[in-house]
């Protein structure tokens, strides 16, 4: 399901669909995935795109809009919310500092 999950990233990844990949029920899923990795399936695919945003960023000449997209956040605002959260600097702010 790891594999799942950073392959499809750029996807809206709800805990349904992983979990019916997995072929077992939704709550089970979450509770075996959040024993396994200590934290939350949605909590591990906030922090893989965090992660992935930071590589694209870094590594890229794309603008922040275009990783938020790649990386499946619904609009920049959210992104940059959530990127603050996680790195404790804007999206932008870490673009100009790599």
């Amino acid at each position: 399901m790891i594999a799942y999950i950073n392959d499809n990233l750029d996807q809206n990844l709800s805990l349904a669909e992983i979990a019916a990949i997995a072929q077992i029920s939704p709550h089970y899923f979450a509770s075996l995935f959040k024993q396994s990795m200590g934290i939350a399936p949605h909590q591990y695919v906030t922090k893989c795109r965090v992660e992935r945003a930071k590589y694209l960023l870094a590594k890229r000449e794309l603008s922040v809009i275009q990783v938020s997209q790649l990386v499946g956040f619904q609009s920049q605002s959210h992104f940059t919310k959530v990127f603050r959260k996680y790195i404790g600097i804007t999206p932008q702010g870490f673009k100009k500092l790599h």
